[in-house]
């Protein structure tokens, strides 16, 4: 029964939507992009119009210590870029690429440039609606803000206040923790041996220690760990491109056209359909970016301001920071190196979570259920018609196979043993002739996620040694820990909005907790369970921000009539004056 009931929700979520075509579009895809496309209109091309001024407030130098707020803008901004900016700028443009060709890039970037005007909205309303207490406990924190509290004291809507809230607490343990603590001891693991409970105990204690110093001990961890992480990740990207210059132009002439006239993605879903190619990389993009989910909003309202426009236009730096740069490079970087549609030596597991069944002619993956009952192999060749069912890793189909690949099968040269025999794929093995069961075969076959780019980095920082994956390593480790780090913020702002005070404590216990589980947890559940939350908590946010525009407006307005940051940059600069003097004089 629970099964059944996660299953319909993962449908209503994110299978249910607009029929287009042959597919059809997500509901909550077309509420994201609708409401971009609104808030952007509205608000007079906001993203466009004062980009320039979000990078100058964020800078610090219109900064005044003494307005009401836990951190500065770029605290802020880190802390919320620590959320933003991780495993979907590495996977997920990977992935994007993959199934919907070069040309998901485009429709990332269309998604960017809509999600600034969100962002900005959903983060100025934030600062307007939050609430500001005296100081006390740092661990407990001055200011609460978010979604919850602008549809609560903006809308009156108190229940729908209370289900954002709900909602992004469950998704704060699962998706923005357990799953990251996941992916951190599963490459430790694969990579180096090292035991989930180890690293389990090892990054929960790390996280333990900053997140139970509340908000101002994870903005200075954040400020400094999003800054050095990312500039790691791009100069091992922007190297990648100086390598492969000359392919850069025509790399971004395959992302324009792809997008528009698209050939298909690897994995052959939705060949030649523009639709599929768009909803890759509109949903790759707005869920990299966190655009309209209520989440960074909670992040911003800690921001020393008594001006809610000043940390919406430091918000805009968010989706360009995220995907426009970001996500650009990565993508790029798997273009110019080829790896994208190439085929590397692979270890099949028969029965792994990579495989699927699929009829390549039509695009169609099988369900477990409708696949054959075997497929016959000669000679290391699947015996089946051009439309007939075959056997795919990463949903891409593989036309050879072997028994055996010495040497960690890094080469293609090292495949041996043309395998003979017949694949039972409902029993996850296959039988050779001489009568073996092997659960393990070997052959040509392609990269997805973070293993996709991991290889583009190897490949494309070959010059300089076989060190370029160690890069996307370091990354994954780093992404992966911080974004649990900003989570555990949203969460505790949560439970204080739905408890009060006494809860932020537990909260916070709870949240190492999990994060432990989920080191040493397999997480399919729990990956389902999170990305339900996260499509759900979506809809209260968004109908917010559409009801609450015109206020948005309106704030925007006064506020570039009035020029607040020219007194704010004279009380800035007398503030360092006076601190260059004690420094000075001690």
């Amino acid at each position: 029964m629970f099964k059944e009931i996660v299953d319909w929700l993962v449908w209503f979520v994110w299978d249910l939507g607009i029929p287009v075509g042959d597919g059809s579009i997500p509901w909550v895809v077309v509420l994201l992009l609708g409401t971009g496309v609104f808030l952007t209109i509205r608000l007079g091309f906001i993203q466009f119009r004062r980009l320039a001024h979000g990078f100058a407030v964020t800078s610090g130098k219109y900064d005044d210590p003494d307005e009401p707020g836990d951190v500065p803008h770029f605290q802020a901004l880190t802390t919320a870029l620590s959320a933003t900016v991780g495993i979907g700028n590495i996977a997920g443009v990977a992935l994007a690429i993959h199934f919907g060709g070069p040309g998901a890039l485009f429709w990332m970037w269309v998604t960017a440039l809509l999600g600034m005007a969100t962002k900005y909205t959903e983060v100025t309303l934030a600062q307007r609606y939050r609430q500001t207490e005296a100081p006390g406990n740092a661990l407990l924190g001055t200011v609460s803000g978010g979604p919850m509290y602008y549809i609560d004291k903006g809308l009156g809507w108190k229940p729908m206040a209370g289900f954002f809230a709900i909602m992004l607490m469950m998704t704060s343990f699962l998706t923005g923790n357990a799953v990251q603590a996941n992916t951190v001891s599963d490459v430790l693991l694969g990579d180096f041996g090292i035991p989930v409970w180890t690293t389990g105990l090892v990054v929960a204690s790390i996280i333990g220690l900053v997140v139970i110093g509340g908000i101002r001990r994870i903005g200075k961890v954040t400020g400094i760990v999003a800054p050095v992480m990312a500039a790691i990740y791009v100069l091992g990207a922007l190297g990648i491109l100086a390598f492969n210059l000359p392919q850069v132009p025509a790399a971004f002439m395959t992302v324009l056209t792809e997008a528009f006239n698209p050939t298909s993605g690897v994995a052959g879903t939705g060949a030649g359909v523009f639709l599929l190619t768009m909803i890759y990389g509109v949903q790759r993009g707005l869920f990299s970016n966190e655009a309209g989910q209520g989440s960074a909003p909670i992040a911003h309202s800690a921001a020393k301001t008594d001006e809610p426009v000043s940390e919406g236009v430091v918000a805009l730096l968010e989706p360009f920071i995220d995907t426009i740069v970001i996500c650009t490079l990565t993508g790029l970087a798997i273009i110019v190196t080829g790896v994208w549609d190439d085929t590397v030596p692979t270890q099949l597991d028969l029965d792994g979570n990579a495989v699927s069944y699929r009829v390549e002619e039509s695009g169609q993956i099988l369900s477990s259920n409708t696949v054959p009952a075997q497929i016959t192999i000669e000679n290391g060749v699947p015996q089946v018609e051009a439309d007939a069912v075959q056997f795919a890793w990463n949903e891409a189909v593989v036309d050879t196979f072997y028994t055996a690949c010495p040497g960690g099968c890094t080469s293609k040269a090292n495949f041996q043993n043309l395998f003979t025999g017949t694949l039972y794929p409902d029993r996850g093995v296959a039988v050779a002739a001489d009568g073996t069961t092997l659960e393990t075969l070997y052959g040509p076959a392609v990269e997805t996620g973070a293993p996709l780019t991991q290889l583009a980095f190897e490949r494309g920082l070959a010059p300089l040694g076989d060190w370029g994956d160690m890069i996307v390593l370091l990354s994954v480790l780093l992404f992966a820990i911080s974004t649990a780090i900003s989570w555990s913020y949203y969460g505790d702002r949560c439970a204080n909005y739905l408890f009060g005070k006494q809860a932020i404590v537990p909260y916070k216990i709870v949240f190492v907790i999990m994060n432990f589980v989920g080191a040493v947890t397999a997480l399919t559940t729990i990956w389902t369970l999170g990305d339900i939350a996260l499509g759900l908590v979506v809809l209260p946010n968004l109908i917010a921000l559409v009801a609450l525009s015109g206020e948005v407006r309106e704030m925007t307005t006064s506020y570039f009539k009035r020029m607040p940051w020219i007194e704010n940059e004279k009380v800035a600069d007398r503030v360092r004056e006076e601190k260059r003097q004690k420094d000075k004089e001690a």
